[in-house]
């Protein structure tokens, strides 16, 4: 018995005419008859009462239609479900980001997932004590969006754009980007920074802006969180420096003064990873990096 003769039957259940429902299957009536005459046979029943005038169903073709009419329905989603996986519309991802893009970057690029791929469940990490190369490789995210090109072989990056880091400080404050002329215009200012001493690339990034422009900051509160360090600031408990995208978090009371020096971002993923849904999500990270970046100019 083959699925085919089960949807012959199903149809001409429905029909109860053979020319017609020969028609609709795109066969001839003959196979048609077949078909059914084979499935009587291999079942060892009678399907349908036939004569020259009317097609009308048996007792035991009726509890046949009756039952194989979900169990057909199933299938087709079942097959439907494995075209969309297949084709990279089904499934989860578990995407990794730092703080940083929380405000632009990732609203816009979840906006454009949830719009092309709607049947796609997404898992948002924000990683604090584990790096990014450590989860991708141990498979508990499937792509990663860093301030870095990741360093390890069996992983890849690509670049999406630059921003610049900006000084921000209170709503109230004396300086502006119209009479900001360098960080000597903070030496009596508190900062709030993440710990210095870290060797990530954003604090590697903050350590080269001090060191250019010989500047030590006084930091009176250290957190890697840059929500709670935009928070703090909007408090006026102190100045920080953050990448210019933190500026689309509408937070009142801060203002965002554009500096000299700017951070990248990169994406990536595992070099062996042939998913379709990764190959779709790359596909609309790049056009979401092409937006977000000409917004952002």
């Amino acid at each position: 018995m083959e699925l085919q003769q089960i949807k012959y039957f199903l149809a001409l259940a429905q029909e109860l005419h053979f020319w017609n429902t020969a028609e609709r299957m795109f066969i001839t009536q003959s196979a048609l008859s077949r078909q059914i005459k084979a499935l009587e046979v291999e079942l060892g029943v009678l399907l349908f009462e036939r004569n020259k005038r009317s097609v009308k169903l048996t007792e035991a073709g009726a509890f046949l239609r009756e039952q194989w009419t979900p169990l057909l329905d199933e299938i087709n989603r079942v097959h439907l479900q494995a075209r969309k996986i297949h084709e990279g519309a089904f499934g989860t991802v578990r995407i990794g980001y730092p703080g940083s893009i929380a405000y632009g970057f990732m609203p816009d690029l979840i906006t454009s997932i949830s719009t092309v791929l709607p049947e796609l469940k997404v898992d948002l990490v924000e990683p604090t004590d584990i790096s990014f190369e450590q989860l991708l490789l141990s498979y508990q995210m499937d792509i990663a969006f860093r301030r870095d090109p990741a360093e390890n072989p069996a992983l890849q990056s690509e670049w999406l754009y630059s921003e610049p880091y900006a000084l921000v400080v209170p709503h109230s404050h004396r300086l502006t980007e119209q009479n900001f002329t360098g960080m000597h215009d903070l030496e009596n200012d508190k900062f709030i920074l993440s710990n210095l001493a870290q060797t990530t690339f954003y604090t590697a990034g903050l350590r080269q802006i001090f060191e250019d422009q010989r500047f030590i900051p006084d930091v009176r509160i250290e957190t890697d969180f840059g929500g709670m360090i935009l928070g703090l600031v909007s408090k006026g408990l102190g100045v920080t420096i953050l990448p210019y995208s933190y500026s689309f978090s509408a937070l009142p009371n801060v203002r965002f003064i554009p500096l000299p020096y700017n951070t990248n971002l990169y994406v990536t993923w595992r070099k062996n990873d042939n998913s379709p849904v990764l190959k779709n999500i790359l596909k609309l990270v790049t056009e979401t990096a092409v937006r977000y970046a000409a917004k952002g100019s």
